[in-house]
């Protein structure tokens, strides 16, 4: 009887996380679906010579993440002499950096699911989310030597 109780206390609070959180499907959120940044330490540069890296951006745990639309900002400090180029879901910094030292700068994504809106048979626009969060952010380090 006492493992009842327990187990039915534990549906019960866990019924509770997902009916209060932000999370619209529920299914989605215990598989995690979320956007993610490449989790790197990115490459030590030197003065005058190229540089290149690539930061990806993916939907974790979703297949069909190349049909999501991708939205970043990026706030911080980048070499100079580096270029930033947005190419979908890779970010390109490239070229030479013309002074030592450590730049440190944070990409945000914001990611729009595919077809998020419908209409409900009512005629009413909805929005259909099925992921556990729709933005992230990490911030980054790129040494100059």
């Amino acid at each position: 009887m006492k493992y009842h109780m327990k187990q039915s206390i534990r549906i019960i609070l866990l019924f509770s996380f997902f009916t209060i959180s932000s999370c619209e499907n529920v299914i989605d959120c215990i598989i995690n679906v979320r956007p993610v940044l490449s989790d790197k330490r990115l490459a030590i540069g030197g003065v005058n010579q190229f540089y290149s890296e690539i930061i990806s951006a993916e939907i974790k745990n979703e297949p069909r993440d190349n049909a999501y639309e991708y939205y970043y900002d990026i706030r911080g400090d980048i070499p100079e002499g580096l270029g930033v180029t947005i190419d979908y879901r890779d970010i390109f910094i490239e070229g030479t950096p013309t002074k030592a030292g450590r730049y440190t700068f944070t990409v945000h994504l914001d990611v729009d699911p595919p077809n998020g809106y419908y209409y409900d048979e009512d005629g009413n626009e909805r929005y259909d989310d099925s992921l556990c969060s729709d933005s992230t952010s990490r911030t980054y380090t790129i040494a100059i030597k």
